[in-house]
């Protein structure tokens, strides 16, 4: 609950600057190379928030634990590296700006499949999961590929297939919410299993916390 509400507030406190800098320049309508900068900040700031929000939910829920992670660890290292690139440190670092874009990509894929993550599918829609995984990996492989390597000449089969992999990525952020909801009402022996685990745990933890305050109580009666 501590990670989600961190980038909750940091969320909230970047998009307050932002109002607040948009405020400033309708009123005194002055909007130069400083200003720009620190509103483009505050948003790289807000889209960091966003997407570790995504991957901070996913890991508290119990929706996986690499991925989720991978997502905040890029989504943060990609918030830092734009400031170098905004505030003109190493705007003009070729391989700088890529791996930037690449780590922004990485961020960007774990988010979108840790939401995905979030919907509870049972077995007639669990389909939709594999292939939002395979197409988001492929969609990032590909802009990946084109983005270092810069391949000679156009390729009509790689822009083609970058269009019909992001017309399926969309697809299936789409339709998972519907499935979701139809998969509400349907008994699932593993995710009730999976409930009972998570309160043997937390009735554990809570047993525990019990025992430890007695012992202190009988500590200081003595």
């Amino acid at each position: 609950m501590r990670l989600r509400s961190f980038f909750l507030k940091l969320l909230i406190g970047s998009v307050a600057v932002s109002s607040l800098i948009g405020i400033g320049v309708v009123l005194f309508g002055d909007f130069g190379h400083f200003e720009i900068r620190v509103l483009m900040t505050t948003l790289t700031i807000t889209a960091a928030s966003i997407l570790g929000l995504t991957c901070g939910a996913a890991l508290e829920s119990g929706k996986g634990n690499l991925l989720p992670k991978t997502g905040i660890v890029s989504s943060v290292v990609a918030a830092i590296s734009y400031q170098f690139i905004i505030w003109n440190a190493l705007d003009r670092n070729e391989i700088f700006i890529k791996s930037t874009l690449t780590v922004t990509v990485l961020a960007v894929v774990c988010s979108h499949l840790s939401l995905l993550a979030l919907a509870r599918l049972d077995g007639r829609f669990v389909w939709s999961r594999w292939v939002g995984w395979f197409s988001d990996w492929l969609l990032a492989g590909l802009i990946l590929f084109l983005m270092w390597f810069e391949p000679e000449g156009e390729s009509d089969i790689i822009f083609r297939s970058i269009a019909v992999l992001s017309i399926i990525v969309a697809t299936v952020t789409v339709v998972t919410p519907v499935f979701h909801k139809l998969s509400a009402g349907e008994p699932d022996i593993g995710k009730i299993d999976l409930e009972i685990e998570q309160l043997k745990k937390r009735i554990l933890e809570l047993e525990q916390k019990k025992a430890s305050i007695s012992a202190e109580k009988a500590d200081r009666s003595i």
